[in-house]
This record gives C-alpha cells, structure tokens and sequence, in this order.
C-alpha cells in the first residue's frame, strides 16, 4: 500500500536504528510534541530500541488531555441547561472535570451528543431550530480550521442556534512554555506532522533561534519517526540547531495556506488554561468580535458548581506528565486505580494520551 508499507520496512528501520545509535555519542533527550507520536512510537517499540541512547518524551501534544478542569466543567454546565444541546468529539466525553464528565452528565439526562465532525453539529442545529447546539471547539491548528469553517457556514446560513465553546489552543507556546519552565532537559523536538501541515514548519524556527535547540518534523510511521530521530540525533552531536522537514510529502514551509485564512477570519489570539501548565499567554483561540454572536461564553452565563475533586482526581499527575516531567508509570494511580476501562485523569481517557499509550504497549524500558 502506497505510503504504509515502504515506511515499515523492518530491513531499512534496523539501518537507521544503527545509524541513530552509534551517532549518539551521549544520552539524548528528545520531546515529541504530539500524542500521535506517542502511539506510534510505543506501538512499534522505538522508545525502547533507542534507549538508552536516545529518550523518548511525551509532551502535551494530546488536545483533550491539555484540556483545563474548569473548561470541562462549563461544558458539562451547559449541557443541563434547558433546550441546549452540546455537541463534541468521542474522546471528550469521558474526560473527568472536577466533579463528573459529559458522559456522566449524559447518563443524568442532559443532552449531549457525540459528532464526528462540526458540520454534523451544524446540521443537528439546522434541524433542530427550537434548541441552542453548542459544538465544543477542542483541539490544535489542526481541527481549528474545522470550526472555524462551521461558523462561516452559520453566519451564512443565518443560524441563530448553533454555537462554538472554543477551547482551541496553540502548539508553540506550550512549547515555550515546557522549555522556559526548565523542569525537564530537552535536546531536541520532534515536530507535530498533522499540526504542521497546517502552519507549515517555519512555525518552528523559534526553537533553533531561541533556545538553540532542533526540531525535525515527522510522520507517524516508524520509518518517518526513525528518519527524523537521526537528523534530530545527528543535529545535536554537531552543535547546529536546525529545523528540518523529513516529513516533505505532508509538509511544507508555509502550510495550508486556505486552513491558516480561515482561522484568521474567524479567530483571534488569547491567553488560554492548560492543565499542568497554567494559563499561558497568546496560547488559544477565541471567537472575533464578528462571530460573537456564535460564542458560548457571551450567549450563556453558567455560574460554575464548586470545584470539588475527588481525592483520586487530586492524585491523578496527568499533568506532569504532559510536561514530560514524569513518566506514566511514575504517577501512583497509573495501572492501578487508573486504567482505560476506568480512567481517573485525560492521559488515560484521550486515545492520543501518554498514559493509554503506556498502559497498552508497555511503560518500562526494561519490560
């Protein structure tokens, strides 16, 4: 099959893996940004072939996990409100806020609705003109454009009744954020594929300039991740911060070029919550002044219950694991009282968490 088989190559993987470590002349810490990533690298083995040349990182590059408690909280709000429907993606109805999840408030009897896309949101709202549809805007560059879409179809087609709870964030800053806070060592960055095609990789040049550090954006098969690895490797031991784009038939310098207009039609820049990481500025998306109309915050005041998290949820350190403080298996509740069948924070819920990825494919270096 065109672009699977010829990237899974057991023969060529071996090649690179030898050439990634006899390059590494010392332990090398690499960040890969996104939750994707992640899977892949667990499921084909990567992270423990490569150690201990080469450690791999879980950064928070899992929209839903990032997502903050109180962002949860007011979605699950909304939804007990009378004649409001909310609309979302299939990973965010288990997600716990402080109290319960759209799941559980769906249980209760709120109306809450799983949707493929925002386009089925969009409809659900044409269709439904007596209720209020509320489609929860989650995710990075990547499902942006998505919404953002949504809501120019909305205001052409005169909806009254279709909203946008935006949640939407941004993938440098976090990045930023991770490298300003200094907790961790990172020695290089393995750039968000998907993420990147919408900004283009030039969207990562602050790295090299700012922190001297590489980045090297990469597909999702091995071959793509291993190909990247050895460039990021291979950077590392000259001393010349770079970015560079292995990832050439998905990605280019300026990105998608009608997704990045879009977005810039429909959104502004704002500060945004991050779970493990604080508000962090010029991080999210918010609706312009000439969509609020569509906004879910201006349209519905939903005074908040008191946060009141379990003594499980105070455990839970999914966030730092998401600055790649910690590993999975580091945080007490993880195999334990936290399992995908009963997932107690994100990591474990999100099919792009660490802490799934880890509890299916094995945590440990040494097993």
């Amino acid at each position: 099959m065109k672009y699977t088989d010829e990237y899974r190559d057991p023969v060529t993987a071996r090649r690179l893996i030898d050439k990634i470590t006899a390059r590494a002349t010392r332990p090398i810490q690499i960040m890969e940004f996104c939750g994707g990533h992640t899977h892949a690298i667990m499921r084909y083995g990567i992270r423990q072939t490569l150690a201990p040349h080469v450690r791999m990182l879980s950064g928070p590059g899992c929209p839903v996990c990032v997502t903050a408690d109180t962002d949860i909280d007011y979605a699950i709000a909304l939804a007990h409100l009378p004649s409001v429907t909310v609309a979302t993606f299939g990973d965010m109805l288990r997600v716990p806020g402080t109290r319960a999840s759209l799941q559980q408030a769906k249980a209760d009897g709120a109306d809450v609705r799983m949707v493929y896309s925002a386009l089925d949101a969009l409809e659900m709202a044409r269709q439904n003109p007596a209720r209020s549809v509320v489609m929860l805007g989650i995710g990075f560059e990547t499902t942006a454009p998505t919404i953002a879409a949504s809501l120019v179809q909305a205001r052409e087609m005169g909806l009254r009744n279709y909203y946008v709870h935006c949640m939407h964030k941004l993938t440098p800053p976090a990045m930023r954020a991770i490298l300003d806070a200094g907790e961790v060592r990172v020695d290089a960055v393995l750039g968000p594929g998907h993420v990147t095609a919408i900004t283009g990789w030039r969207a990562w040049e602050f790295l090299p300039r700012d922190y001297h550090i590489s980045c090297a954006v990469s597909g999702f098969e091995p071959l793509d991740i291993l190909q990247a690895v050895y460039l990021l490797v291979d950077a590392v031991e000259t001393g010349e911060a770079q970015v560079a784009n292995p990832y050439a038939r998905g990605v280019d310098a300026d990105g998608n070029k009608v997704a990045q207009q879009l977005m810039e039609q429909v959104f502004q820049v704002t500060a945004a919550a991050w779970r493990g990481m604080g508000e962090i500025p010029a991080s999210g998306l918010g609706l312009r002044p000439e969509f609020a109309a569509h906004d879910a915050r201006l349209a519905f005041d939903v005074p908040l219950p008191e946060a009141a998290p379990t003594p499980q949820h105070r455990a839970c350190r999914c966030g730092d694991v998401l600055r790649g403080v910690i590993e999975p298996s580091e945080c007490p509740l993880f195999g334990k009282a936290c399992t995908p069948a009963r997932p107690v924070g994100p990591c474990m819920v999100s099919g792009e968490g660490s802490c799934a990825a880890h509890y299916r494919y094995g945590g440990t270096l040494d097993g």
